[in-house]
C-alpha cells in the first residue's frame, strides 16, 4: 500500500489520478507550449495563421510590426511546432502547424468568451 504525505481520504481516486498524469517531460513540454503561447504577439501571429497561409510581410502588415519583429515570433512558433514554414521562390509562406493549433485556439478563446 503506497504511503501518501497526508492522511488519504479518497486512496483510490488519489491512485487513479496517480496513473493518468503525465510524466515529467511530458510536463516540462507542455509548460514550454504555454510558455510559447503565453506572448500576445504570438498569439496574434497564431490567430492570423487562421485565416490562412501568410507571407512575412503581410503578417507585418495586420500586426503592424516590422519584418525582423515578426520573423522572430514566427521562428519561435516553428520551433514550438505551432506554425510551419514553405518556400516559393523567393518568399515564405506561413500557416497553422496543424489542426490541433487551431483547436487550442478556439477552445480558449471561447472559454475566455464565457
Amino acid at each position: 500500500m503506497q504511503e501518501f504525505l497526508y492522511e488519504a481520504m479518497d486512496r483510490e481516486l488519489i491512485e487513479r489520478t496517480l496513473k493518468a498524469l503525465p510524466g515529467n517531460e511530458e510536463i516540462e513540454a507542455l509548460a514550454e507550449f504555454y510558455k510559447v503561447m503565453g506572448d500576445p504577439t504570438r498569439l496574434q501571429l497564431l490567430m492570423a495563421l487562421e485565416n490562412g497561409e501568410f507571407c512575412v510581410s503581410d503578417l507585418c502588415n495586420v500586426l503592424n510590426m516590422n519584418r525582423s519583429a515578426v520573423s522572430h515570433q514566427l521562428k519561435a512558433l516553428k520551433t514550438a511546432k505551432l506554425a510551419k514554414s514553405r518556400k516559393d521562390g523567393k518568399t515564405v509562406y506561413y500557416s497553422l502547424d496543424d489542426e490541433h493549433v487551431r483547436s487550442v485556439l478556439e477552445v480558449a478563446l471561447e472559454h475566455i468568451r464565457e
